[in-house]
């Protein structure tokens, strides 16, 4: 890495502090909490930091409103059995101005493509199965 940039991200892991009580205050008004895991990374600046401006940004892309990004990453905790996170993400969601069916629609998507992962590798080894006999 080129030394100035080197320095760039010294200076800003020297303002961890003040920009760990900006990602907190900004997690509090998206999420309407600060999520656990958060506080935990916040114990390594260097890593919360930089973790948290991603997520904020893959939360909040410009192309999507902000209910839409929610429900996505309801459906997405939904499917991948995150249950703190999909607990976060529904109300989020709400906040966000997501109604209740739009919510439960969101769980009800998730659920046919958990579904189809299952049937798709099972029926895959089921049909190897089938060729032996």
């Amino acid at each position: 890495m080129k030394p100035e940039n080197k320095e760039l991200i010294k200076a800003l892991l020297e303002e961890a502090d003040s920009i760990q009580e900006d990602i907190y205050d900004d997690a509090e008004k998206m999420l309407g909490t600060v999520p656990f895991i958060l506080r935990v990374m916040a114990r390594r600046p260097e890593f919360m930091i930089f973790s948290a401006l991603k997520d904020f940004y893959a939360l909040r892309p410009q192309s999507l409103e902000p209910k839409v990004a929610e429900l996505l990453a309801v459906a997405a905790a939904a499917a991948s059995g995150a249950d703190k996170c999909l607990k976060v993400h529904m109300a989020a969601a709400a906040q966000a101005g997501a109604s209740e069916d739009q919510i439960l629609d969101a769980v009800f998507i998730a659920a046919l493509i958990g579904q189809t992962k299952v049937l798709a590798s099972a029926l895959r080894t089921f049909q190897e199965f089938e060729g032996k006999w």
